[in-house]
C-alpha cells in the first residue's frame, strides 16, 4: 500500500478538533457544575432543599452491568485482532472491574440498601 502524507494544513485542523472539544466540554461542565452549587445554594436559603439519596447497590450494579459488558467485546474483538497480547489488558480490565461490581452488588449488606445513601 502506498501511503500518502497529509497536507500541514489538515494536519493542523485534525490536531487542533479534539483541543477544542474539550475546551468546550470542560467549559461546559464547569458552568453545569456552578449552575447546580447556586441552585441548591438557593434552595438551602429558602429552605426547600431535599437531600437525594444515592442508591449504591443499584448504581454498582448498573456500572459493573455496562462495564462487563464493554469489556467482553473489547476482549473479544483484541483477541480477534492481536491474538493474546498485551492489547488484550484494555478489554480485561473494564471486564474485571464490571465482575467486582457485580460481585460487590451480591456480597453487599442489606443494610446499605435500606439506608440508601452509604
Amino acid at each position: 500500500m502506498e501511503t500518502t502524507m497529509a497536507s500541514p494544513a489538515a494536519q493542523v485542523i485534525i490536531a487542533i478538533i479534539p483541543i477544542v472539544g474539550i475546551v468546550i466540554g470542560g467549559t461546559l461542565i464547569f458552568f453545569y457544575l456552578l449552575w447546580r452549587h447556586r441552585e441548591i445554594s438557593l434552595q438551602i436559603k429558602a429552605g426547600t432543599y431535599q437531600e437525594k439519596k444515592f442508591q449504591l447497590k443499584i448504581f454498582s450494579l448498573f456500572t459493573g452491568l455496562i462495564l462487563c459488558g464493554v469489556g467482553l467485546i473489547l476482549t473479544i474483538m483484541f483477541y480477534i485482532i492481536q491474538g493474546l497480547s498485551y492489547s488484550l489488558l484494555g478489554g480485561l480490565v473494564p471486564l474485571v472491574i464490571g465482575l467486582c461490581l457485580i460481585l460487590f452488588y451480591k456480597l453487599c449488606p442489606a443494610s446499605i440498601e435500606k439506608d440508601g445513601e452509604n
